[in-house]
């Protein structure tokens, strides 16, 4: 006798619960990363406006030397996701271990490229000659825990793809609160500065990366999955990776050209755009949560050549993100008048920042369902299309950006623009999962 299908309240409340014992606790590792940013703002901010002006421009430089390579963790979910669907253990194993060998070779080429030329690359961004030597120190000393923090991507793609993202929560909190520590410590006890705050974000980054190799080497040798290198798997990786690799340049290249346009706005508004970035992120990151979720299970229905369960999980998502996003714009306007003074005491960078939180605050409805959708077409493999969905918001976005300097409006008609980017990228997504053409079963894509 054939069993009766699910009816759509059960199918809703399965994936209700599937998404909330995945997206929660990736919720607490996917803010690891901002919050290593809050928390050096707060501690730098308080020893003047130059030191965060040139935590701004340097933190931006910094990540996105590292989330360029982002897809070291979403494809690598996304395929490992497959083959736990497909029931191929080992080999879901084996391919997150050559994305992290994968990771440790991009590391040290990105060393290889940010020492040297620390001092151009600030200058790009117009900085201050107030900030820029801050900016400068932060940057080459930060740049040493890239190795690390590749690793920590590529090993958090392979735990998310094995539906694992609890682990990834224990990890990311230790090293949040080993980074708060470390920097209070190197910055005002020994005295060290923003050096010190740059020492405190590398030691713990190193120390993440160490728990992520312990665990996914016990994993490997549990199920038989080699660890040694393979050249072939590794450039076979990489090759996967690449229409994410221009997918998220293109996001970063918004994110750098927003920050160089905040930076000849004058320090003041550069320093609260570096404020205003930081809980940009975490709230971008909190909405990410659920298209991490989307990720593993889309990657496993698919795998198990499920594709009603695929669409079903989409459109919950959605709904997930609308509503995570209204909540969120609420929180940011009630908020506002308290977040501020955690970063600054100067007056004239709070009056900057309270309207463009504003817009901020607008705009987290529409950014729950573009992160959704992002991460729902992550979880297919839907790379290319990504890619030149990307590329077509650039396109929209560079000019109004770079034509806020002209007309005027300030740090508020700058994250106007971001909001019309986030826009553009929606109907992109939108069109997209409308036609289906994401759907495609088996272990591989």
């Amino acid at each position: 006798m054939t069993q009766a299908p699910p009816s759509p309240r059960a199918a809703r409340r399965r994936h209700d619960r599937e998404i909330v014992l995945l997206a929660v606790p990736a919720f607490g590792a996917l803010v690891a990363e901002p919050l290593f940013v809050i928390a050096d703002s707060a501690i730098v901010g308080h020893l003047g406006t130059a030191q965060l002006a040139g935590l701004g421009v340097a933190s931006a430089l910094l990540m996105t030397a590292v989330s360029v390579f982002v897809f070291l963790a979403y494809a690598t979910t996304a395929a490992v996701a497959r083959r736990v669907g497909a029931g191929d253990l080992p080999a879901a194993i084996r391919q997150g271990m050559d994305g992290i060998w994968l990771a440790l070779l991009l590391g040290v080429g990105v060393i290889a490229v940010v020492l040297p030329t620390a001092p151009a690359l600030i200058d790009l961004f117009g900085a201050s000659s107030t900030a820029a030597p801050y900016a400068v120190t932060y940057l080459r000393i930060s740049a040493l825990g890239i190795p690390a923090m590749l690793v920590v991507l590529a090993a958090t793609g392979v735990l998310r793809g094995l539906q694992d993202t609890r682990t990834p929560l224990y990890v990311a909190t230790g090293g949040f609160l080993a980074n708060g520590i470390l920097n209070v410590v190197l910055v005002y006890g020994v005295g060290l500065g923003i050096a010190g705050s740059a020492w405190g974000t590398v030691i713990a980054q190193c120390g993440m990366a160490a728990v992520y190799l312990v665990v996914v080497v016990r994993g490997a040798r549990k199920h038989g999955a080699s660890l040694r290198p393979d050249l072939a798997s590794i450039r076979a990786s990489a090759q996967a990776g690449a229409p994410l690799l221009v997918r998220t340049l293109s996001l970063r290249a918004i994110l750098m050209i927003t920050t160089a346009v905040a930076a000849r706005l004058g320090d003041a508004d550069m320093a609260a755009h570096q404020i205003i970035l930081s809980l940009w992120s975490l709230l971008a990151f909190a909405l990410d949560a659920i298209a991490i979720a989307g990720q593993a299970i889309i990657g496993r229905y698919l795998g198990a050549g499920d594709a009603d369960g695929a669409r079903e999980a989409c459109r919950r998502m959605v709904e997930w993100g609308i509503a995570v996003g209204v909540v969120l714009g609420a929180l940011v306007v009630i908020f506002r008048p308290l977040f501020l003074p955690l970063f600054t005491s100067d007056s004239t960078v709070t009056d900057v920042a309270l309207p463009a939180l504003v817009i901020v605050a607008l705009s987290q409805p529409v950014s729950g369902i573009v992160f959704v959708l992002d991460g729902v077409l992550m979880g297919a493999g839907d790379g290319p299309y990504l890619a030149w969905a990307m590329l077509a918001t650039l396109a929209v976005f560079t000019p109004v950006a770079l034509l806020v300097p002209v007309f005027g409006g300030g740090l508020t008609a700058l994250w106007a623009a971001m909001t019309l980017m986030m826009s553009v990228r929606l109907v992109t997504l939108w069109l997209r999962t409308r036609s289906g053409r994401w759907i495609v079963t088996g272990a591989t894509r």
